[in-house]
């Protein structure tokens, strides 16, 4: 049992499962790994992806963007999203296979309107704080280990700020999978290893 280590799972929805609205490539094939994963750790939070309809990363909201084409907003360049994890509709809810009892808290990001939140601990606009943190630092919590959807964005965001907030890191590769849009996912590779984040896999767990 890791007694100072936390597990993170992000953003395991329906949504960015095959079938869903922003469907990640097997995104629900590291729903059993992550299950067997969470009864290894003392601290297990989940992170669910909880967005308005009138979200200001969607394309929908945005009259003549596509999907997928980049806008500039008050915080920085943002990527614009096919609609999706809708506050209270099936799309938002965590995987039906997932497995939650394990978790001691489970966190809903991107809930403002008009700031994105891919990270679990930091919003897009990079000041507005989840409280993460300061709930890992109550547990004791010294190491985190990221499990999730998707790699090269909500995954790779929260590792960077784990390391900003003093944690060691640890992204479990085979328990994610990542969209890889324009090269993201090489690019997150190299953002993650300046950031001093760790790669495994989850049978060195």
């Amino acid at each position: 049992m890791q007694k100072h280590g936390a597990l993170l799972i992000v953003d395991i929805q329906t949504d960015f499962c095959p079938g869903g609205a922003l469907a990640v490539t097997d995104g629900n094939a590291i729903v059993p790994l992550v299950n067997r994963l969470a009864s290894k750790f003392e601290t297990v939070v989940i992170t669910q992806d909880w967005h308005p309809a009138k979200h200001a990363s969607f394309a929908a909201n945005h009259p003549g963007k596509s999907p997928f084409e980049t806008t500039t907003m008050p915080y920085g360049p943002q990527v614009l999203w096919p609609t999706h994890c809708v506050m209270d509709t099936p799309g938002a809810a965590l995987h039906p296979d997932l497995v939650t009892t394990d978790a001691s808290l489970i966190i809903r990001k991107g809930s403002n309107a008009a700031v994105d939140s891919y990270s679990a601990f930091l919003e897009a606009d990079r000041t507005t704080l989840t409280g993460l943190n300061g709930y890992f630092d109550a547990r004791g919590v010294t190491h985190i280990y990221l499990c999730g959807l998707a790699l090269d964005y909500c995954v790779a965001w929260s590792a960077e700020d784990a390391r900003q907030f003093g944690f060691a890191a640890t992204i479990i590769e085979d328990a994610c999978r990542a969209i890889d849009l324009n090269g993201s996912l090489d690019q997150a590779w190299a953002r993650l290893a300046t950031a001093g984040v760790a790669r495994t896999n989850a049978s060195d767990l």
